[in-house]
């Protein structure tokens, strides 16, 4: 009897255990413990929670907004267990990129707002973002801005929760719940706009005539730009008849107009993404609550168990060390033997539950994989015959740029034909 009480006792010791762990699974997030209560707040928290004010007569800033970082982890093997699906991931740094822009445009604070491939564009304002986390049920975007001088303006994390109901309200229909992330940063951006004043503004796009202007001569343009500290400073500007210049600045037009047909194939894909994509939003979410929901109730039926196995513990304790008759005794003993196998039917349900669990976890990956098809890269064509372009968004950008060049070099020479 003593043999089978050490066997309980090691039983229950060891359900605890298990049942800490996951205690300390659902107990508090990084976030959480982040929150420190002492000392200065960090500058996030006084991030202002209103409208920004747009001021029409300010000069208004082209952003440059390009494909977001989709935030995957460097070893391949990492992805599964954090939930993410690369091709996914990429297709929803195209997504969230042009979704950023409309809601920059939104706001009415910016010039032209234009997604491209990298960072390599020519803009007065630029908006880095990173996908921390997207999984239906939740967003969190890191948004880095810097202007065209190199000067940092800010780096943000913006996050959004879906909440169960919102698929239950009529009006959401064909809306994308990750929509209000979007429009918090673009509106943080747009008040961060405010503390700059009109010179400021316009120092700005003279310095992005000038630094595309060396992109094609820098001995021309670099004299009137100086560094420091990584900072580009206007030391001059060339005059408005400086030949250079408006040869530079006619090029440039060429290139806005070449990224403005980017926007197209953008917007494009983001549309030919949409309905498969709020569908996996959907289901991602409900697939996510029911894995919580199935994740508590193994919880409950596994302390059910344990409590059950402690019982009957104690009662076979209690039988082999009493004084009483034997039948007395024997009674305790086939009591707590069945209580003991009630508690062990519910540990086996528990663990049948957690097998409906991984369920729900092979149903999620079968729905990012699903996706990852219809959602591969794709081939963007131009019209443009003649320049021959070819490869996905970035190489065909590269290949125009050295077209650029080329348009640079023959207007410089324009007996030599190239």
């Amino acid at each position: 009897m003593q043999y089978i009480a050490r066997i309980g006792v090691y039983v229950i010791c060891s359900l605890l255990l298990l049942s800490g762990c996951v205690t300390n699974e659902n107990g508090s997030s990084s976030k959480q413990l982040a929150e420190i209560i002492i000392g200065p707040k960090f500058s996030s928290y006084f991030d202002p929670k209103r409208l920004a004010k747009i001021d029409p007569n300010k000069k208004k800033l082209e952003v440059i907004v390009p494909v977001f970082d989709p935030g995957l982890s460097e070893e391949a093997e990492k992805y599964k267990e954090e939930g993410v699906w690369p091709e996914l991931r990429r297709a929803e740094s195209n997504r969230f990129a042009y979704k950023l822009k409309t809601a920059l445009e939104d706001t009415n604070a910016f010039g032209a707002v234009r997604v491209t491939p990298d960072n390599t564009a020519t803009g007065d304002l630029y908006v880095l973002g990173k996908i921390v986390e997207s999984n239906g049920e939740k967003i969190e975007i890191e948004i880095k801005v810097l202007d065209i001088s190199g000067r940092h303006w800010f780096t943000r994390s913006f996050e959004h929760s879906v909440e169960p109901e919102y698929y239950k309200n009529i009006r959401n229909d064909g809306k994308d719940p990750y929509d209000p992330v979007f429009v918090d940063a673009s509106n943080r951006i747009a008040i961060e706009l405010e503390s700059y004043k009109t010179e400021r503004l316009e120092t700005l796009t003279r310095v992005s005539d000038l630094r595309f202007g060396a992109s094609f001569s820098s001995a021309a343009f670099s004299e009137h730009m100086a560094v420091d500290n990584g900072i580009i400073k206007l030391e001059s500007f060339p005059s408005e008849d400086d030949p250079m210049l408006r040869r530079t600045r006619a090029i440039r037009v060429r290139d806005q107009l070449f990224v403005d047909g980017l926007q197209d194939e953008y917007r494009s894909f983001s549309d030919n993404m949409e309905s498969s994509y709020l569908i996996w939003q959907e289901q991602s979410l409900l697939e996510i609550e029911a894995k919580q929901d199935a994740q508590l109730k193994a919880a409950g039926e596994a302390a059910m168990g344990i409590a059950a196995i402690a019982l009957a513990v104690a009662a076979v304790v209690a039988g082999s060390d009493s004084n009483n008759s034997v039948g007395t005794s024997t009674s305790a003993a086939t009591g707590g033997i069945i209580a003991g196998a009630a508690g062990i039917s519910m540990l086996q349900k528990s663990f049948q539950t957690s097998d409906e669990v991984k369920v729900h976890r092979d149903t999620l990956s079968e729905v990012g994989e699903s996706i990852n098809v219809d959602l591969a890269p794709r081939v963007i064509a131009f019209e443009e015959k003649t320049i021959e372009l070819t490869g996905d968004a970035k190489q065909q950008f590269s290949q125009w740029r050295e077209f650029l060049q080329q348009i640079y070099a023959q207007e410089q020479t324009p007996d030599i034909k190239l």
